[in-house]
Order: structure tokens, then C-alpha cells, then sequence
């Protein structure tokens, strides 16, 4: 492992320029405008995968971002590894809350600082770097790797499956690797088993046929931004419980070893709270915040418009409001059943005077992952050996759609191991990864493909 350890050593400049370059690319999935930014983004990556030996690199096309497979294969007796990671990034707005371009990565202190250098550039170069370091010292690998790398998954990765569905036999392997998970600080790193699931919903409630003058009409009149309000508000009692009937009908309880893990983790309610900028939990149980973040479903108001916004005033009644909801799923429930029970629901509490049109942007399935494998056994002592001490086994609130697909189409459970922080404000103004962590992840995934490789 010395070799491997004095090439990254050695190339820490030229990796930082190439993550650089890797990072100005405005890979931005959801915006149609910059379509030819995230196609530049696979080409980035496929030449990359080419450049360090990759036996074979192709990129796919899908009906929207293309998917970048490489391979390298080195003896059917030896473990096969898919990694996956995604190229596409948030939004980088507002951009006036950003101390600097967030496409032009900018180290400050401790941190780089820039768009998707945590979510999920910057981890997915630790593996491309890991592998290039093997390749170039030892012209081989101590496993058989395929490399998935798609510019999807911040709107959903609504192509993924079907890839995974087609390409089967091409991506037979016997475990994945996902880093897109914190760790739990900055020196304590963490596995992740369990994801959660997504429907994400967009209601639009509507009334009259155009805006009408609220002095005229006010009183008779169903408002909808009032509607839509008093629909919002009875999806969740004071204790922050969702109540569509039958919503929690088949959320699992926790194995005792699970209540274990996640009592474990040192989440200080004090420091949680202030990190975030508000002074109590929506709930008055504060003493499981880490099983209502990752064991138990939720609902939120993500978003909402309507009527008249801008400065000064215009007395109407608006012709339609609409709102924007996700619910977070887990283990056991059915996205397509929440979502008909959403529906159910959302029309049983509608006001009258108005008509109510609900849209499922989208559906994930939750994921919960077995923790006795022997790459699981393998990610723990990487960690351990690069880190100084064994990881945590946690949960994670958000959604990764592959893991479920990966489980359900190719039969294989997934190792995920991130080395971001919680406070590495993915998703926000001034995303930063510790320059530390970024080459403690490389190292980490050297050690892991060693381990894996002996098995």
C-alpha cells in the first residue's frame, strides 16, 4: 500500500486541478439550458476513465442525460465492484448568498468550496482516483470494477432503471459502492443502512376562472390559496404525525441490534438545533431524533405560490394556488400505495368551491440493507485504518432511488460509505468538502478494494 499511498501523495496538485476542472462544469440536471453542460460533464468523466486504463468506456444515451459505464476486468475468480456516483448537480441558487463562484472551486481554510464538490463530484473522484492509482502502480486491480456514473439523480434518475433493466448480464457484480452519505463529523465516519423512499407531489387547487376582486366576491367566493392552506395544515397533527389514513400501516419497527446502532449516535440536541438556526423539534419526543430522521416516514411542504407576490398591494381572489409536498418513506412502504392514500386523502379534505388536480412528479422506493456481508466487514476496516476508528452504522433521511433498483433489478446489496460532513451545505449556497477528507476518501477506497480484493 505504500506505492499507492506516495502516488496520491505525489499527485495531490494535479488531482485538485482536475477536480477543478471537473467542478466548473455546470452539470445542472433540471435545467433544460444546460443540457449541453451535463453532456460535456459524462464526456469529462468518460475521457477521464479512458485516460487512467479503463478497459472499456461507453457513453450511453438515455431520453435525457446520458450514463458513463467503464469497466475493468481482471479474472472471473475475483469479486466484481460496481460503483456508482452522478455527475449532475443542484441548482447553485441564490447565488448572492455565495462567497464565490460556485463553478469556479475555491479553497478556503480547511475546505474547496464549489456546486457538487460533496454532492457528488468530489466523492465520486475519490474512487476514480483510487482506481488510477492501482492501474498506474500496479497495471492492474485487485478486483474486477465497473464504474456507473449517471446525470440524473437530482431529478430523480427517471432512466436509471430501465438502464439497470437492459444492461443486466453487462452489470452482473456481486456488491455496489455508494459514496453520497455524510459521515457522522468530520473524524467519525459512518455506513448508512437504510434510505428512505419518495412520493413527491404537486397539488394545484383551483376556483374561479380568473382573479377576481376580493371586495366584490370576498365571502362567497371559495379562496383558493385559503383552500390549499386548510389542506396543507391537516396533513400533519401538532405532534408532526402525518395523518393520511393507513400511512404508516406498514412502516417496520426497528431489529433490536438497529435500536443499538442508532442510539449510538452521538446527536447533541443542543448543537443539532443551533447548527440550524431554530430553538425546539417539531416533536416533543426529543429523545429518538436519529429514529425519526431515518426510521420513521414524514411529510413536507416543499414549496408554495399563489395569487399576488410582488410589492405593494392588489386585492383579489386568486384563480389558483398550488403547493409542492414530499413524503419520505421506509422500509416496507410501497411508494404507489402512498400515493394513492395521498390522493384518497388530499380529496376528502378539499373545501368546497374549488377543484383540486394532483401531479406525482415522482416515486422511490425505500432501501434497507444487510449489515452482515463481508463488504460491509471490508468498508469497516478501510475505514477504520484510514480514519483510526470503526464507523458508525446509521441511517440517512434523504433518498438515493439506485440502492432500492440495484437490490430489486440486479440482486445486489450496496456499501455506502461518503466522507462529507452533515454541515457541507449540499443542496445550498457555499458547498465545501474538507480537503482532508476528500484524499482520506481516496485512501479509503484503495483500502476498501484491497480488502475486497481477498475475499
Amino acid at each position: 500500500m505504500n506505492q499507492l499511498t506516495d502516488y496520491i501523495t505525489k499527485s495531490k496538485e494535479s488531482t485538485l486541478e482536475e477536480l477543478n476542472e471537473f467542478l466548473a462544469i455546470k452539470s445542472i440536471s433540471t435545467k433544460s439550458e444546460f443540457a449541453s453542460d451535463v453532456r460535456d460533464c459524462a464526456r469529462f468523466i468518460a475521457d477521464k476513465c479512458k485516460t487512467i486504463g479503463m478497459q472499456n468506456t461507453v457513453v450511453y444515451e438515455t431520453k435525457k442525460h446520458p450514463i458513463v459505464y467503464s469497466e475493468f476486468h481482471v479474472d472471473d475468480s475475483k469479486p466484481t465492484v460496481l460503483i456508482y456516483g452522478h455527475y449532475d448537480v443542484q441548482p447553485p441558487e441564490p447565488l448572492d448568498l455565495w462567497e464565490s463562484d460556485p463553478f469556479k472551486a475555491t479553497i478556503r481554510g480547511e475546505y474547496i468550496y464549489a456546486r457538487g464538490v460533496s454532492d457528488d463530484k468530489g466523492q465520486v473522484y475519490c474512487h476514480i482516483k483510487a482506481i488510477e492509482a492501482y492501474l498506474a502502480v500496479h497495471k492492474t486491480l485487485p478486483v474486477n470494477i465497473k464504474l456507473i456514473i449517471e446525470g440524473e439523480e437530482e431529478i430523480g434518475s427517471p432512466n436509471l432503471a430501465e438502464f439497470l433493466k437492459k444492461h443486466q448480464t453487462m452489470l452482473k457484480s456481486d456488491t455496489a459502492v455508494i459514496s453520497d452519505t455524510p459521515m457522522i463529523n468530520r473524524d467519525l465516519p459512518a455506513l448508512c443502512f437504510s434510505l428512505r423512499g419518495m412520493v413527491y407531489a404537486e397539488i394545484t387547487v383551483t376556483g374561479p376562472n380568473k382573479d377576481l376582486h376580493s371586495g366584490q366576491f370576498g365571502g362567497v367566493i371559495q379562496n383558493p390559496i385559503q383552500a390549499l392552506a386548510s389542506i396543507i395544515a391537516k396533513l400533519k397533527d401538532d405532534e408532526d404525525r402525518v395523518t393520511i389514513p393507513g400511512f404508516y400501516d406498514d412502516v417496520l419497527s426497528l431489529t433490536s441490534q438497529e435500536e443499538i446502532y442508532l442510539n449510538a449516535v452521538p446527536l447533541s440536541k443542543d448543537n443539532y438545533l443551533d447548527d440550524i438556526g431554530v430553538n425546539e423539534f417539531a416533536t416533543s419526543d426529543e429523545d429518538a431524533i436519529a429514529k425519526k430522521l431515518w426510521a420513521e416516514p414524514t411529510l413536507d411542504c416543499n414549496g408554495i405560490c399563489g395569487g399576488y407576490t410582488q410589492k405593494g398591494a392588489k386585492t383579489i381572489i386568486p384563480s389558483q394556488a398550488s403547493a409542492k409536498i414530499s413524503m419520505r418513506l421506509v422500509a416496507n412502504q410501497d411508494p404507489y400505495k402512498i400515493q394513492e392514500q395521498f390522493k384518497t386523502y388530499i380529496k376528502s379534505i378539499t373545501p368546497r368551491g374549488v377543484t383540486v388536480d394532483i401531479n406525482i412528479h415522482n416515486l422511490a422506493h425505500p432501501a434497507k440493507l444487510s449489515l452482515e456481508t463481508p463488504y460491509i466487514h471490508a468498508a469497516c476496516e478501510a475505514y477504520k485504518t484510514v480514519f483510526g476508528v470503526s464507523p458508525q452504522f446509521v441511517g440517512e433521511g434523504g433518498t438515493i432511488p439506485v440502492v432500492a433498483d440495484f437490490k430489486q433489478i440486479l440482486g445486489i446489496d450496496t456499501v455506502m460509505m461518503g466522507f462529507n460532513c452533515p454541515d457541507d451545505c449540499i443542496h445550498s449556497p457555499n458547498e465545501r468538502f474538507l480537503v482532508a477528507n476528500f484524499f482520506k476518501g481516496i485512501h479509503t477506497s484503495l483500502e476498501f478494494l484491497s480488502r475486497v480484493g481477498s475475499i
